[in-house]
């Protein structure tokens, strides 16, 4: 009940934004009631068959959803297979702790001319730049996550005569697995801000594409359903990726509530 007082909010905005719009009549400040009549008419309003998509959701969102989560899913083997390594010697993260500081910090979009020339134009570009701006945040929340396991489990796993690799699969990557999922949660966010850069400024297809095109042939309503495109997709991708979460730490909630 809270959480259903809290959102009168909402439609309060949008009645605003409403007459705003209407009175203003401003083609690049369209009322709501625009914008989501013409996200109908440039991806919903396909045949039912397809599921009501148009030519230009199945040419522009899918593959855009397969670049943001391949990307993310690349990010996130790499991440957790090094911050597993790294997070069990930490001589080895003495070392390397410059380099990633150093990468951490650069901004993935002044990457793009590099990527442009090692990997041309194209795929293989838009993947590697989403892998670098996404990697970090897997890749330090595992570190840590590993690293905060309690000894007494790992002391056990040795009793046990279990190998290194059963220690790490059975013991420590489900300890560390809630930092883990901390990780992987921002990382998604930060995919799907990423693929939407990639495909402004060397994009052929895909939501960032068609966003330059809507801006580039003066269609407000255009720009304005992209942008709230863009925010449903990063609710909806959010929201089942904490499903999922719930559903794979329900143990870890358990045992916190009950210590």
């Amino acid at each position: 009940m809270k959480a259903i007082a809290r959102l009168w909010v909402i439609p309060l905005l949008l009645v605003v934004w409403e007459l705003f719009g209407r009175a203003l009549e401003d083609t690049d400040f369209p009322p709501p009631t625009t914008i989501v009549a013409r996200m109908y008419e440039l991806w919903f309003s396909g045949p039912a068959a397809r599921v009501f998509l148009t030519d230009d959701a199945i040419e522009n969102i899918l593959p855009s959803l397969g670049r943001m989560f391949g990307g993310w899913i690349l990010a996130a083997v790499i991440g957790i297979a090094l911050g597993m390594v790294l997070g069990r010697s930490r001589s080895a993260t003495d070392y390397v702790d410059p380099l990633i500081e150093f990468g951490r910090a650069l901004p993935p979009p002044l990457l793009l001319p590099l990527f442009l020339a090692l990997f041309q134009a194209g795929l293989a570009t838009q993947l590697a730049t989403i892998v670098f701006g996404v990697i970090w945040p897997v890749l330090l929340n595992s570190i840590d996550g590993v690293r905060a396991v309690d000894r007494t489990y790992t002391e056990t796993a040795t009793v046990f005569n279990l190998s290194r690799l059963q220690r790490l699969r059975v013991v420590v990557l489900p300890a560390a697995s809630p930092k883990i999922f901390a990780g992987l949660r921002l990382s998604l966010s930060l995919a799907l801000i990423l693929m939407v850069i990639t495909e402004l400024i060397g994009g052929t297809d895909g939501i960032g594409y068609q966003l330059l095109q809507a801006q580039r042939s003066f269609d407000g309503a255009g720009v304005w359903a992209t942008i709230a495109l863009l925010g449903l997709l990063g609710y909806v991708v959010n929201s089942l990726f904490v499903l999922a979460e719930r559903r794979v730490l329900v143990w870890h909630r358990q045992a916190t509530r009950n210590p």
